[in-house]
C-alpha cells in the first residue's frame, strides 16, 4: 500500500511513520510543514500546508490511503473576535480540500485522526453518542469530521474517523510531561482524594490501531473511539509513572472543591477539568468489529514515555 501521512513530524505522526516504513509492506510519502525534516529511510518527503491555494493532487499520485493527522490545535491570539477562526481555516477548510483532492487522485482510503473532545468533555463515551464539542478546537475537529462524512459520500472515497483522548508515549509534551517531570521530582502531589477516570491512548496503541484502520475492510466509514482499555484515576496514574519511573509516589488528599477553586483563581480552570474530571472511552465497538486490542498495557506505555528520550 502506498500511504501519505499529513503531520508526519508531529507526535503521532513521527511513531506513525516510522512503523510503517519498518514494516516492509508499505511505502510511505510523508506530508510536513519545516524544509528540515529528516524521514526515515525509503520515506519520500513533501513539505507544504494545509492552506487552500494548495494543489494536492501532484502529491497524490499513486497514493492508495491517506493518513491526515496534521491539524492546528492551539491558536496563540485567543483575544481575536472570532477565535475559532484560525481553528476552521485549518482543520475543516484545509481538511475538505485534502479530502477533495484524495477523491479526484482516485485515494482509496481517507483515516481522520479526530478527537474524543468532540464528544464532549466529560462523560463516559461511545460512537453512538451525540457530539457536544466544547471549546473551538473541538467544535472544529468535528465540522471536519461533517466535511470529511459529506464529501467522502459524494465521491465515492472509503472514511475512517478515529477519536482518541490524551496521547502519551515517548516524547510526549504539554500537560503530561508537566506531571511526568512533576512525578520525578518527588514534589507531593494534591490528588490523593480524587476519584476520577479517565482514558488514555499510548501512541503505540494509537498507531497500531491507525494501522488496522488503513487496511480493515470492516474500518470503511466509520467512526471509532480508541483507548488503552483501562481507565485510571489522577492519583492511580500518578503511581503508575512513579513505578515506571523507579520512583516513590507522593501523593497527599485535599478536597476537589479547594483544587478547583485554585485552579479559577490562577485562571487554569481547563487544566484542572483534565486532571480531575473523568473522561472515558468506550472501545467496544473497536474491539467487536475490528477484533483488535491493544497491543500494549497501561503499564507497558508508561515505562516507555517515562524511560525513552
Amino acid at each position: 500500500m502506498n500511504v501519505l501521512v499529513t503531520g508526519a513530524n508531529g507526535f503521532v505522526g513521527s511513531t506513525l511513520v516510522t512503523r510503517l516504513a519498518f514494516d516492509g509492506t508499505h511505502r510511505v510519502r510523508a506530508a510536513v510543514r519545516r524544509k528540515d525534516y529528516v524521514p526515515p529511510p525509503h520515506v519520500e518527503c513533501i513539505t507544504g500546508d494545509l492552506s487552500l491555494d494548495r494543489d494536492w493532487v501532484p502529491n497524490l499520485e499513486g497514493i492508495d490511503s491517506i493518513v491526515h493527522l496534521a491539524a492546528r490545535v492551539h491558536v496563540s491570539d485567543n483575544r481575536s473576535a472570532e477565535p475559532i477562526g484560525e481553528y476552521r481555516r485549518v482543520n475543516v477548510a484545509g481538511t475538505a480540500h485534502l479530502v477533495r483532492a484524495a477523491a479526484m487522485s482516485g485515494v482509496r482510503r481517507f483515516v481522520y485522526l479526530s478527537s474524543i473532545k468532540v464528544n464532549g468533555e466529560s462523560g463516559r463515551f461511545s460512537e453512538e453518542d451525540p457530539a457536544r464539542p466544547g471549546d473551538p478546537y473541538a467544535q472544529s475537529k468535528y465540522e471536519a469530521e461533517v466535511a470529511v462524512r459529506q464529501i467522502a459520500a459524494e465521491r465515492g472515497l472509503e472514511f475512517v474517523i478515529i477519536r482518541p483522548p490524551l496521547v502519551y508515549g515517548p516524547g510526549v509534551r504539554a500537560n503530561f510531561q508537566m506531571l511526568m517531570r512533576a512525578v520525578a521530582s518527588g514534589v507531593p502531589l494534591p490528588f490523593g482524594a480524587i476519584e476520577n477516570r479517565r482514558s488514555l491512548v499510548g501512541v503505540d496503541n494509537l498507531v497500531d490501531f491507525i494501522m488496522t484502520c488503513l487496511a480493515h475492510p470492516a474500518a470503511a466509514n466509520e467512526t471509532f473511539l480508541v483507548a488503552d482499555g483501562e481507565d485510571l484515576s489522577t492519583p492511580d496514574l500518578v503511581r503508575r509513572l512513579a513505578q515506571a519511573m523507579g520512583r516513590r509516589a507522593r501523593l497527599f488528599s485535599v478536597p476537589e472543591s479547594l483544587l478547583r477553586l485554585g485552579a479559577v483563581l490562577c485562571g487554569r480552570a481547563d487544566g484542572a477539568d483534565r486532571l480531575l474530571g473523568s473522561l472515558q472511552a468506550d472501545i467496544t465497538k473497536a474491539r467487536t468489529r475490528m477484533s483488535w486490542s491493544p497491543p500494549l498495557s497501561v503499564d507497558e506505555g508508561l515505562v516507555r514515555a517515562a524511560t525513552t528520550p
